[in-house]
Formats: C-alpha cells, structure tokens, sequence
C-alpha cells in the first residue's frame, strides 16, 4: 500500500499536464505538497483547484538562486522528503539548424537544473538520513529521435546522473530513480490531426496514449516506502512502446 501521508513533496513543473497530474495524486494521499512553476496564473489557478497545497514561482534556469530556491521549500515544508524533477523545455531542431543556444538552453535546463536541485535537496535530505527522488526523463532518453538531439541527450543524462548518485547516496536511506513516460495525453496532444495520433498509437502495443495519472502512479509508488529497496533504476511508462522499438532492432 502507497502511504505518503503527510510526506513533504516538492514538485517542479506542477501546473503542466503530467504535473498536474502528480499534484492530484499526491493530494489524494495526502502528502504535504509545494507545487513550483514559472506562471502565477496558472499557479493560481492550480492552488484554486487543490487548495491545500503550497504554491511558489520559481524558474529553475535560474542556477545561482537554486540553493536558496531549496532553502525556502524548506522553511515552508518544515522539512523535505520528496523531490520529484518534472519541470523541463524542447526546442527541437534537426542538427545542422540547430543552434548552439538552443542545445546549451535544453542541457543547462533539463539537465543542469535538476543536477542543482537534487544536490541541494540531497543536503538536506541527509540530515534526517531519509529522502526520496524520482526524475522524469523521456522514451527519447532511450531512442533518441528526430530533430531532438538536444532534448535526448538531456533526457539520457538525467538517467545517467541518477544512476551515479543512487550509489552515491544508497546507504544514506536515500532512493533516486527514474520515470520514463512515453507519449502521454495532454492538452497538446489534444490538437493533433487524428491521423497523426492514429499514427502515434499504432507503434505502442497498447494502442493507446498514456495518460498523467499512469505516470503519476508510478511516481507516487517510487515517493513510498513501499519502493525502499529500490534505486537506480527507470521505470518505463509506455504502454510496452520501448519494448517494441528494442524488439524492431533484432535482425533475424
């Protein structure tokens, strides 16, 4: 059974679909919930909503007041005991377009950003020997995909930095791991033709896009105790997509 009752959960990238999504479900646990984004307006509406948690702007590229950033999560949570790394850009191009700006933005913020929040969350995980991080990554961390080096390379680095600094912080009762969602429903994918959704639904054995609450289970299971042998690892939520395209690779 998931208990995370009275939990001190900091998510970023709460008011998009997936966030949003993890805001609802840790809600429904009764978590303790500071929810960050870079727009008041949808902060607002989001506290509107699910009126027991905490709201806090924050732009996460913003490096030198990252420290600080965790430091009032802190002070508002009066502790901290899981961080989950949702928030996250693409500003895809196909390679030789693509500038360097446009790499550098999606490194620093995908990858830089949540380095320097789990580092500073971390610190003050140790203190009570006890912290839980998961990470969203992306299939395109596993595949790669057109147009979206930038945005792979981050996703992929994430898994890497994971893996690295689950070792790192194992013996400290500290778990950090990974969600890796597939195409997921969302307003976005709302407005895609039906033939090109038809499309993106026949590469996924399911036949179906997954939706914010199927990753949000599988972060919530991962914020336990329930999970507290596991760390390390990612968890794929694709309704068996990844598992195809790795099957598609065998040559007979």
């Amino acid at each position: 059974m998931i208990n995370l009752k009275n939990k001190k959960v900091l998510i970023t990238g709460a008011t998009g679909g997936i966030g949003k999504a993890l805001v609802s479900k840790f809600s429904s646990l009764d978590a303790n919930i500071l929810a960050t984004g870079t727009k008041n307006e949808k902060l607002d509406l989001l506290k509107k909503e699910f009126p027991n948690i905490n709201i806090l702007k924050f732009d996460i590229s913003e490096h030198p007041k990252i420290e600080e950033f965790i430091e009032n999560v802190f002070s508002q949570l009066t502790g901290l005991d899981v961080l989950i790394n949702n928030a996250g850009v693409n500003l895809d191009n196909l390679s030789l377009r693509m500038t360097n700006e446009q790499w550098k933005k999606v490194i620093d913020i995908n990858l830089g950003s949540t380095f320097l929040l789990t580092k500073y969350a971390i610190k003050k995980m140790l203190k009570n020997k006890y912290g839980r991080i998961v990470n969203i990554t992306s299939i395109v961390g596993h595949t790669g995909n057109l147009g979206q080096a930038n945005y792979a390379a981050s996703k992929a680095g994430i898994i890497g930095m994971s893996k690295s600094l689950a070792i790192e912080y194992a013996k400290k009762n500290i778990t950090i791991n990974c969600v890796s969602p597939g195409f997921i429903q969302t307003k976005m994918t709302d407005n895609i033709l039906e033939n090109i959704k038809a499309v993106l639904t026949s590469k996924i054995p399911m036949s179906r896009l997954g939706s914010g609450e199927d990753v949000a289970n599988t972060v919530a299971f991962l914020s336990s105790d329930a999970a507290s042998y596991i760390t390390g690892e990612t968890i794929h939520v694709n309704g068996g997509m990844y598992m195809s395209w790795q099957s598609s690779l065998i040559i007979y």
